[in-house]
């Protein structure tokens, strides 16, 4: 097995509960880390026989389009699509940041992590 990560994917996102959130928008950071078999690819060299982080990143950045009211519920439709979409992963361990949320205090960022294996 091995591990393909994308760190600190940046966007911008209209997620949360506040009519505000909403309109005006916010700053997001998305971590990825999945699991699939790497032994193949090692070997060939070739695109086709790895997962493609190109087709990773364009999912977390299309989800993250589609407002969401929380940050547990984006990060699970996330990982259900790449496991829809990508049947080689079997383990996805995904952060999704807010930064600068409106919790009213001064804080940096709030984190949800998702862990999920392949049924």
């Amino acid at each position: 097995m091995g591990t393909i990560k994308l760190k600190n994917i940046r966007t911008y996102s209209y997620h949360g509960c506040l009519i505000e959130e909403g309109k005006i928008g916010s700053d997001y950071t998305v971590d990825l880390e999945i699991k699939t078999d790497l032994r193949k690819s090692c070997i060939s060299d070739d695109l086709h026989d790895t997962v493609d982080y190109v087709l990773l990143n364009r999912i977390v950045v299309e989800e993250m389009e589609i407002r969401s009211h929380l940050l547990e519920h984006v990060g699970h439709r996330i990982i259900n699509r790449i496991f829809n979409e990508i049947p080689e992963v079997s383990r996805i361990l995904l952060g999704v940041s807010k930064l600068n949320p409106p919790i009213g205090g001064d804080v940096e960022s709030v984190t949800i992590e998702l862990e999920e294996y392949r049924s």
